[in-house]
């Protein structure tokens, strides 16, 4: 399975556009290879090296697996898609905000054999614990990013 942006390469750091720094919209991403058997999928987006831990960014669940990507800045999602709770309580993204130092920024998608029975809203504990057997193929796609004044 393939998780690319063409607005970053994987290890490259985020531009400032996708964070709270710049415009706070969401960056483009493009998908490849999904699993025949698949039937959603799920993206994530978060921040393994928060302060408080792990701080969700975005999650969006029961994507088509026909779906190639998810445009810049995306406004409307396909049928049937939903959005998972962040770390802020919003169903929205949330751009990289780090309040310290550099932290690494992770986008996964992973592809499942079902759909999930969850709600708009359901938290990224939720998600993932339903996830739990179902998981076909994940893939990564990391980037780190420094405020400017740190």
């Amino acid at each position: 399975m393939i998780l690319t942006s063409p607005a970053f390469k994987n290890g490259e750091h985020l531009p400032r556009m996708y964070t709270c720094d710049g415009e706070n919209i969401s960056p483009p991403f493009s998908f490849g290879e999904i699993p025949k058997n698949t039937k959603s999928l799920v993206f994530i987006h978060d921040d393994p090296e928060a302060i408080a831990g792990n701080w969700t960014h975005w999650i969006l669940f029961n994507l088509p697996p026909s779906l190639n990507g998810l445009e810049e800045n995306i406004k409307k999602l396909p049928n049937g898609v939903k959005v998972g709770k962040n770390s802020w309580g919003k169903l929205e993204y949330g751009g990289a905000c780090p309040p310290d130092k550099e932290h690494r920024y992770e986008f996964k998608l992973y592809a499942l054999d079902c759909i999930l029975s969850l709600e708009n809203g359901a938290s990224k504990e939720e998600v993932e614990q339903a996830m739990v057997g179902h998981v076909l193929e994940e893939v990564l796609l990391s980037s780190p990013y420094k405020r400017p004044f740190h």
